[in-house]
């Protein structure tokens, strides 16, 4: 909470002083508002910015009006000797303090001080503390007189204001999917809003279109230095005036290090849950202990194992991606999470398959459309099998290899024979198959002869000795079938009457030659 003394204190330094003050100086400042002589509202505020006034007069009584605490008036001061008499009674009569600011002084970087001050002191009643979006979204509504939405670079809604009146459907829409409509962006991005906020900092007017429900929008950047971190949307049908455009870049600032703030707090929490999260799936003695630090119940778990990449940009989707997988706080997300390497990896209560499957869409759907997104999910374990589970989730991902059509999460569930065969053929390309035996010499003897035998040999052991469903699956006879049999005997000892030997064929043909 900002006082009027703290307030007078931090002014100071940019060319204000106190000329009056009936008022305590401890008294509490929540709320800004600024004049405007085309608003024809009534506004309310701690804090009354008498921008354009004629008199220090007629801003005390704007103020008063207001029930302002204190104004801050910009012009020829009056002398604290010989003060002017009716601006004097009517601050003691209204109980409005008089800041006074030097004339060379810009309104734009005074709103932008008084409003960062105010708002960074400012508690809603919600509890939501200090640096809450919410409650500069809706101070800034106050002083624009339209409702405001902050977004982040991705048209994620941040916070947005309590002021709904007139909210066309497009902000409705917004507001409840918490993102911006797909529609709405493809417009935006058509008319190159979304590139003016990467090169300017300047608010710009983007016209209504009743088509997607859309009215009126200024737009301004929000930005740390260079990098681009978001964006404040204000709903009106035409233009701002230039003193609220005044207002809206200074907010920018504001915002921007409200944003900094959260994303520096938020970092610092990322990285103890991604240590902690990496100890859990490589493996640690005091697992129970760890999963309490985390916040997560007792019970089982699955790993979860996620890369993303935009094209050939792989750094950046990921960090897209881990960025999502730890929004919110705690309490208000399943899982727990960290970016090794190029993995995301994410450790999620529950032991139903399906529901890892929905987190996985979550967070697809929250990222662009241009990124693709590969995920594996391993078996159900208990905290200490959890190693197991981000292996078996690994192995997941790398069948997305061999499944190069596959978009939807691979659970070892569902993949623990493909994995195997996997595992198998890892073994084999490391040198540790047979050299020889009965596959490698009907091989040698297809490559010679331009004969069939390795596919005539594989769809006989399929079909499990069925000749009439293996000559259909080669689209031949069953006599066709008998023939290479007895032809194959003759280039090798197959002894197909051996369960065993049929067994390692079958392993040693899905390792070696996989099924079309």
């Amino acid at each position: 909470m900002v006082t009027l003394d703290r307030l007078v204190n931090v002014l100071g330094g940019y060319g204000a002083r106190l000329w009056c003050c009936p008022v305590s100086r401890e008294v509490a400042l929540r709320d800004v508002v600024m004049h405007d002589a085309a608003d024809a509202r009534d506004l309310r505020g701690d804090v009354y910015l008498a921008v354009g006034t004629e008199s220090v007069a007629t801003a005390v009584d704007l103020a008063a009006t207001a029930r302002a605490s204190v104004v801050l008036v910009r012009g020829s001061a009056p002398d604290p000797a010989a003060p002017d008499p009716a601006a004097a009674e009517l601050a003691e009569r209204g109980g409005v303090a008089v800041l006074l600011v030097e004339p060379d002084v810009s309104w734009g970087q005074l709103a932008g001080v008084v409003y960062g001050l105010v708002l960074e002191g400012r508690e809603t009643e919600s509890g939501r503390g200090p640096t809450d979006l919410f409650a500069l979204a809706d101070s800034l509504a106050d002083a624009l007189g339209s409702a405001v939405t902050i977004e982040d670079r991705l048209s994620r809604v941040l916070a947005y204001s309590s002021r709904q009146h007139l909210a066309d459907r497009a902000r409705l829409e917004t507001i409840l999917g918490r993102r911006v409509p797909e529609p709405v962006r493809e417009l935006f991005e058509r008319r190159g809003v979304f590139g003016h906020l990467a090169e300017s900092d300047e608010p710009l007017f983007v016209e209504a279109d009743p088509e997607h429900g859309l009215t009126g929008r200024m737009v301004v950047a929000v930005r740390a230095g260079r990098e681009l971190l978001g964006s404040i949307w204000v709903e009106c049908d035409r233009p701002l005036t230039e003193t609220r455009r005044a207002v809206l870049r200074d907010s920018s600032r504001t915002v921007g290090l409200h944003l900094l703030r959260s994303r520096a707090s938020a970092d610092l929490e990322r990285q103890v849950e991604s240590d902690l999260v990496i100890r859990l799936v490589e493996g640690t003695p005091d697992a129970a202990a760890v999963l309490s630090r985390l916040g997560l119940p007792p019970g089982r778990f699955r790993v979860i194992a996620l890369q993303v990449h935009i094209g050939d940009e792989r750094h950046a989707a990921l960090l897209l991606a881990f960025e999502r997988a730890t929004t919110g706080f705690g309490w208000s997300r399943p899982g727990r999470s960290t970016l090794f390497s190029n993995t995301v990896y994410t450790v999620l209560p529950g032991d139903d398959v399906e529901a890892a499957r929905a987190w996985v869409r979550s967070i697809r759907e929250a990222l662009p459309r241009q990124v693709t997104m590969l995920a594996g999910i391993g078996a159900g374990a208990a905290s200490a099998e959890l190693p197991a589970s981000r292996l078996e989730a690994d192995e997941c991902l790398a069948l997305h290899a061999v499944r190069p059509g596959t978009k939807s999460a691979i659970a070892y569930d569902e993949a623990w024979d493909d994995i195997l065969v996997q595992r198998l053929r890892a073994a084999a390309a490391s040198g540790r198959a047979p050299a020889r035996g009965p596959i490698t010499e009907l091989r040698r003897h297809d490559s010679a002869n331009a004969t069939s035998y390795v596919a005539t040999l594989r769809a006989w052991l399929e079909a499990q000795g069925d000749l009439a469903e293996a000559a259909e699956r080669l689209e031949v006879h069953p006599n066709t079938i008998r023939y290479r049999l007895r032809k194959m005997a003759e280039v090798t000892e197959l002894r197909l009457d051996q369960p065993a030997k049929r067994l390692a064929m079958i392993i040693e043909l899905a390792v070696s030659d996989p099924a079309p």
